[in-house]
C-alpha cells in the first residue's frame, strides 16, 4: 500500500509542503475551468448538502462551487429502471448533474472508480479503486481546477460505508499531494503542464455541534458557539433564488413569486429516482448548513468574533479578503512538534507564515493557550517572503485527558492581523488501549503515516466481537507518552455475566515504549442477550477507554439428508432453531403484531440449519402478512427492494480480520417469488455478485437450489389484496460449499440469516407498488450494518464435515461483475470536458486528434479528422440541453417552469413519475458510433434516417470523446452545421 509519507508514529508533521511551480512560467486555471470551492464524494447524493450553500455563494459571491465524485453509484439498485452497471452510472450521473444544476455548480468530475457494493472497509475500496491511480486523478483535477475550499466526508470510521471513508481520505491525502512536488511530478512537465496547488481550507470530519445562531435571518452563524474546537461557517438559505413557482403549483405558492434557495436544495436532494428518492412536493423553510473546518493555511475569523457569523465566513482569507486585513493569498498555519502531549511537558509550536508576493509585513506572533497552560512570546516577524516562529508550550499539570485542547496564533503588523489555530490532544502519561485489528489498526496507521492532522478527528474505537459463552484474549497495549518511565496497573471493568484471569495486571514502560498485557475474557452466559452489544471499560491510573465488544450467537450444525422441496420432514433438520426475530434496521415500518417477523400466535422468523455431503441445507419460515412488490428476471438483484431472505457465510470466519469485509464471502439474496412464478435469487455485495438464477444466470453459484412456498398474488397493484397465504411462506435451500469462496473452516463458519420486510411502497396518491427500499431488516444476528460486517455475524461448527483436501484454504479473488461506466462513453461528462478543459475522468490528457470537419449532410453526419498517432474516437449526437436532463414527470406547464427549474415542482399529487430514460438519455441521444483511429487524415460518416437529420438541423450537436492505448484522452463539443 503506498502513503504520501512516512513520518514518526502519531506526531504531527512540523510543516506542510508550501506552493511550488513547475519550471517555467506556472499555471493559472481560466474562469471556465477554475473551482473556488470543491466538494469531493463517493456516490451520486452523497454530496446534497452544498446544493443551498453553492447557490446562495453563487449567486451573491460569485462563487463557483464543483464536485469530484469518484463513482457513478453503478454498484446499487434501480429503484425505477432496468439499467445496471454502466447504464445505471449514466443514469445516475445526470440525476447527480439535475440536483445541483440550479446552485451554479454544472462541474461534477467523475473519476470512474467502480462502485462495487456496501462495505465498511477503507482497504477494501481501495483494492477496488485502485488506491494510487485514484489518488494520481485526485490531485490532477485539483491541480487544473485549483480550488480554495474542500468539502467533504470525514475520513474516519464514523463515515461507515468504506467508499465513504476513502472518500474522506482522498480529501486529506489530495490536499496534501496537490502541494508536493514530489507527488506525481510528471502532471508538473511537459506540453501539459500544471502547477503544484495549496487549497487553503479543508472541511472534513470536523464537528458542527455548538449552540446559538438561527435560521430565520441572514448570517445566520452569528451568536453561535461550538460545543467542539474546530471553527464553524455557516450560510443561510432563506435568501431568494433566480428560480420561480410556477402556476398551479402543488404548494399553493404564488405563481411567479421566487423559491428560496433550502427550496431548491430540497428538490435537488430529492433528484435521484434511482436511489429510492421520491419527488419532493413540500415547502421549505430557510435553514443554516453549517460547517466544521479541520484544516486552513490562511487566517480565518474565529467563532468568537462577529465576523464569523457573516454567510460569507467560509470564504474569508481563501476567496475573499480576511476581515483582519492581510492581503488574500497571505499564508498562516499552526503545527506541533507533537499531536499527543502530557500534561506538565512542553512541546514547540511553530507559527508558519508566507506573503502572496513580496515580503511580509513587520510585526509580531502570539499565541493564546488554554488557562494554566504558558508559553513564551510574542515573539517577532520579519520583512521577508515567509517566516516560521517556534513557541514552546507546556501544557497545565491538571490538563484534561483525552481531550483536544485548542492553541491559537495571532499574527499583528501596524495596519492588519491574522488569526489561526490548531488543536494538540492530552494524553494519559501511561495510556493504555485496547490492541487493534483490522479496520480499526489500519486506519490509525494511515493517520500516523499519511495524514497526521486528521488525527484531531480521533484515532478509531476500539471493537470486538466474541461467541457467546466463549473465551477470548483482550490484549491492552499501554504506551508512555511521557519523558520519564512509568508504573502502574490496567484493570477490566466486568458488566455482568462476564469474569477475567485477573483483575488487574502490573505495567513498567519507559518514554515513548509501549507494552501489552493480555487478559482472558469469558462469557459466563451461553444465551443471547437482548442487546448483543455490551461495553467494557479498560482503565490505568490516569485515564481510560471503553471497548464495545459483540456477543454473537453460535449453533451446532448437524448432518442429515433434507430434500428440497419446501417443507421440513421429520429428521430432516435436528438442530437447534435459529431465532430470525430480531429487528436491526427499519423497526418503523412494522405495521402491527403479524408483520416484521412476529404473529399473534407466536409463530415468528425461524431457521435451522444441516449439512449433507458437500453442502448446507436451510429451512427459513418467514411471518409477513403483506406481499410486497414482484420482482422482474432483470430486477432479481438489490434484495432490499422487496421481500428477501439473505443467506451470510464466512468459510473461514476471518474475512473482517483479512481486511476483506464481505468480498470473502458468500451471500445469497433470495426473492420468495417472482413475476416469472417462482423464486429468483443473486449473490450481493460478496465475492462474486450477480445474478445466479433464470435467464441471467452469470453462473456465480453453481448447484444452488431454492424452494418456496409463496405464491405470487399476480399483480404489483395495491388495489388487490396482497395477503401472503398462511401469513408468510417457507423457503428450502441447498448451497453446495464448493460455492464458497474458500474451504470451509469446520469449526469457524461465519453464518447469518437475514429476512427484508417490505410492505406498501406505492407512491403517495398511486396504487402501483414499487422496487424501492422500505424495508423491516432483521436476522439471527442482529445489529446495524450487519450485512456487512462478518465478524458479527454468528459463529456455527459443523461437527464431522472435513472439506476436500484439495479445495483452496485462502478465498478466491473478488468479481464485482457489474463494471464501472468509463467516462468517455459519458456525453455529459465529454460536454464538460470540452468547455472545461479537464480532463475526461481526472486521466492524462493529449491533444493527437484534430477535428478538421462535422458537417450535417442530408443523410449522415459528415467528420473529418487528424490523428498523430492510434486511438478509439466515439462519437454522440445529441439535441437539446443535455446539461441536466428531467428525472420526474410534472404536470405543470413547461411555459410556466422553464428550464433548468422544469419538472422539478409537482402540480398534481400524481406528478413524480419517471420519464423515459434507455437507451437514449430520454430522447438526447440522437445516434452514436465508435472509429478506431490511425495516423494521418480519416473521413467518416454516421448515418442518419430523415427523422434524426430533422432534429439535428434544429439542436444538434457532435461530441467526440478520445482515447490512446496509454490511457490518454481528449474532447470535442462541435455545433453542427447543415449543408446544402
Amino acid at each position: 500500500m503506498k502513503r504520501l509519507a512516512v513520518v514518526l508514529a502519531l506526531i504531527l508533521v512540523a510543516a506542510l509542503p508550501l506552493p511550488a511551480e513547475a519550471t517555467g512560467k506556472p499555471y493559472v486555471a481560466d474562469p471556465e475551468t477554475k473551482i473556488h470551492v470543491m466538494g469531493e464524494w463517493a456516490h451520486p447524493d452523497d454530496d446534497t448538502s452544498i446544493i443551498g450553500p453553492c447557490g446562495v455563494w453563487h449567486q451573491r459571491y460569485g462563487v463557483k462551487c464543483g464536485v469530484i465524485m469518484v463513482t457513478r453509484g453503478e454498484g446499487g439498485g434501480n429503484a425505477v429502471g432496468t439499467e445496471l452497471g454502466p447504464d445505471l452510472g449514466l443514469r445516475r450521473e445526470n440525476e447527480d448533474r439535475v440536483a445541483h444544476y440550479r446552485s451554479g455548480t454544472v462541474d461534477i468530475f467523475n473519476l470512474d472508480r467502480i462502485d462495487f457494493f456496501y462495505n465498511q472497509s477503507a482497504p477494501l475500496t481501495q483494492y477496488f479503486w485502485d488506491e494510487e491511480e485514484t489518488l494520481r486523478r485526485v490531485t490532477r483535477v485539483i491541480r487544473e481546477t485549483q480550488p480554495e475550499i474542500y468539502i467533504g466526508f470525514t475520513p474516519t470510521l464514523a463515515a461507515g460505508h468504506g467508499n465513504h471513508q476513502q472518500a474522506g481520505r482522498l480529501i486529506w491525502e489530495g490536499v496534501l499531494a496537490a502541494a508536493d512536488p514530489t507527488r506525481f511530478p510528471e502532471q508538473l512537465q511537459g506540453p501539459h503542464a500544471l502547477s503544484t496547488w495549496q487549497v487553503k481550507k479543508v472541511f472534513s470530519g470536523g464537528s458542527t455541534a455548538g449552540t446559538g445562531g438561527t435560521t430565520s435571518a441572514p448570517n445566520c452563524t452569528t451568536g453561535f458557539t461550538p460545543t467542539g474546537q474546530d471553527t464553524v461557517a455557516g450560510v443561510w438559505t432563506g435568501y431568494e433564488s433566480p428560480y420561480k413557482w410556477p402556476a398551479g403549483n402543488l404548494q399553493g405558492r404564488p405563481a411567479g413569486s421566487a423559491k428560496i434557495w433550502q427550496q431548491v436544495a430540497d428538490e435537488g436532494r430529492a433528484a435521484y429516482p434511482t436511489q429510492s428518492r421520491v419527488m419532493f412536493k413540500g415547502t421549505s423553510a430557510p435553514a443554516c448548513p453549517r460547517f466544521a473546518m479541520t484544516q486552513s493555511f490562511v487566517p480565518f475569523q474565529p467563532n468568537t468574533s462577529p465576523s464569523a457569523g457573516l454567510d460569507e465566513a467560509i470564504l474569508f482569507g481563501a476567496t475573499r479578503p480576511d476581515p483582519g486585513g492581510l492581503p488574500l493569498g497571505t499564508l498562516q498555519y499552526l503545527t506541533f512538534s507533537r499531536f499527543y502531549n502530557v500534561a506538565g511537558e512542553p512541546f514547540e509550536a511553530t507559527v508558519h507564515l508566507r506573503a502572496p508576493q513580496g515580503k511580509l509585513a513587520r510585526g509580531n506572533v502570539q499565541l493564546s493557550v488554554p488557562p494554566g497552560w504558558t508559553t513564551d512570546g510574542p515573539k517577532p516577524v520579519p520583512a521577508r517572503s515567509s517566516a516560521q516562529v517556534t513557541f514552546t508550550v507546556t501544557a497545565a499539570a491538571d490538563a484534561p485527558v483525552d481531550r483536544n485542547a485548542k492553541i491559537a496564533a495571532t499574527y499583528s503588523t501596524k495596519e492588519a492581523s491574522g488569526y489561526t489555530d490548531n488543536v494538540v490532544r492530552i494524553a494519559s502519561a501511561a495510556e493504555g488501549r485496547f490492541q487493534r485489528w483490522g479496520n480499526w489498526q489500519e486506519y490509525d496507521e494511515w493517520l500516523a503515516t499519511t495524514a497526521p492532522q486528521a488525527n484531531r478527528l480521533g484515532r478509531s474505537p476500539a471493537i470486538q466481537s466474541m461467541a457467546v459463552g466463549s473465551t477470548i484474549d483482550v490484549p491492552v497495549v499501554v504506551h508512555n507518552w511521557s519523558a520519564q518511565p512509568r508504573s502502574g496497573a490496567v484493570s477490566l471493568d466486568l458488566p455482568a455475566n462476564f469474569t477475567v484471569d485477573a483483575q488487574s495486571k502490573p505495567y513498567d514502560v519507559q518514554p515513548g515504549a509501549d507494552t501489552t498485557l493480555t487478559f482472558k475474557l469469558t462469557n459466563t452466559d451461553d444465551s443471547l442477550p437482548a442487546t448483543q452489544n455490551v461495553s467494557i471499560p479498560i482503565r490505568t491510573a490516569t485515564g481510560s477507554e471503553t471497548l464495545t465488544l459483540t456477543l454473537v450467537p453460535t449453533t451446532i450444525v448437524p448432518q442429515a439428508a433434507p430434500v428440497v422441496d419446501g417443507k421440513a420432514e421429520p429428521g430432516e433438520y435436528p438442530g437447534p432453531t435459529l431465532d430470525l426475530g430480531r429487528i436491526w434496521q427499519g423497526a418503523n415500518n412494522c405495521t402491527g403484531v403479524d408483520d416484521c417477523g412476529v404473529s399473534a400466535t407466536g409463530d415468528g422468523n425461524s431457521a435451522k440449519v444441516s449439512w449433507s455431503g458437500d453442502a448446507l441445507y436451510f429451512f427459513i419460515h418467514v411471518r409477513d402478512d403483506y406481499q410486497s412488490y414482484a420482482v422482474t428476471p432483470a430486477e432479481c438483484v438489490g434484495h432490499w427492494q422487496a421481500d428477501s431472505v439473505e443467506i451470510l457465510l464466512d468459510p473461514r470466519g476471518t474475512a473482517s480480520q483479512a481486511l476483506m469485509d464481505t468480498a470473502n464471502t458468500f451471500k445469497l439474496g433470495i426473492f420468495p417469488f417472482s413475476q416469472s412464478g417462482g423464486p429468483c435469487w443473486s449473490r450481493d455485495a460478496d465475492n462474486h455478485q450477480g445474478y445466479s438464477s433464470g435467464e441471467l444466470d452469470t453462473g456465480n453459484a453453481p448447484g444452488v437450489q431454492v424452494a418456496s412456498t409463496a405464491q405470487w398474488v399476480g399483480s404489483n397493484e395495491t388495489t388487490v389484496p396482497h395477503a401472503y397465504a398462511g401469513g408468510g411462506y417457507d423457503l428450502e435451500v441447498k448451497i453446495p460449499l464448493a460455492t464458497l469462496p474458500a474451504a470451509v473452516d469446520p469449526t469457524r463458519l461465519g453464518l447469518n440469516i437475514t429476512p427484508y420486510d417490505n410492505d406498501d411502497t406505492s407512491a403517495a396518491g398511486t396504487t402501483t407498488l414499487r422496487h424501492i427500499d422500505q424495508s423491516t431488516r432483521l436476522g439471527w444476528s442482529a445489529l446495524g450494518s450487519v450485512q456487512s460486517d462478518p465478524y458479527r455475524w454468528g459463529l456455527a461448527t459443523l461437527p464431522g464435515y472435513t472439506p476436500p483436501a484439495d479445495r483452496p484454504t485462502t478465498p478466491s479473488p473478488p468479481n464485482v461483475s457489474s463494471p464501472n461506466l468509463n467516462g468517455a462513453l459519458s456525453p455529459q461528462t465529454i460536454a464538460q470536458s470540452a468547455r472545461n478543459g479537464v480532463p475526461i475522468s481526472g486521466r492524462v490528457p493529449t491533444t493527437d486528434l484534430k477535428i478538421l470537419s462535422a458537417a450535417l449532410g442530408r443523410s449522415s453526419v459528415d467528420i473529418s479528422t487528424r490523428s498523430a498517432g492510434t486511438g478509439t474516437a466515439r462519437a454522440f449526437l445529441t439535441t437539446g440541453l443535455i446539461d441536466a436532463i428531467p428525472v420526474w414527470t410534472t404536470s405543470c406547464s413547461p411555459a410556466a417552469d422553464p428550464p433548468p427549474d422544469y419538472g422539478l415542482t409537482p402540480c398534481a399529487v400524481t406528478d413524480g413519475g419517471t420519464p423515459p430514460w434507455s437507451p437514449d438519455m430520454s430522447g438526447h441521444v440522437v445516434e452514436e458510433a465508435g472509429r478506431q483511429l490511425t495516423p494521418g487524415i480519416d473521413r467518416w460518416s454516421i448515418p442518419l434516417t430523415p427523422a434524426q437529420r430533422a432534429e439535428l438541423a434544429a439542436d444538434g450537436r457532435l461530441l467526440v470523446s478520445y482515447e490512446t492505448p496509454q490511457d490518454e484522452v481528449q474532447a470535442f463539443d462541435v455545433r453542427l452545421s447543415g449543408r446544402r
